[in-house]
């Protein structure tokens, strides 16, 4: 005789409480943090390229004046 008491949920989405939520909120939070500092690493790597025309090589996207390529 098997005692399983797991219980599937048809749509886990469908789920929501507080908790979910904060654990949620959570989660993308510190997705965000660590795409943000994945990218200010990769920036970092190629601060000293410039083209010929001294403008960086890599900058981020809408943190520097937009200019024409």
């Amino acid at each position: 005789m098997s005692r399983c008491n797991v219980i599937e949920l048809s749509d886990p989405s469908a789920f929501t409480d507080s908790l979910t939520e904060l654990l949620r909120a959570g989660a993308r939070q510190l997705i965000e943090q660590a795409v943000e500092a994945e990218l200010a690493e990769f920036v970092k790597q190629y601060v000293d390229q410039v083209l010929d025309n001294k403008h960086a090589t890599i900058v981020r996207n809408g943190c520097q004046p937009e200019r024409e390529i």
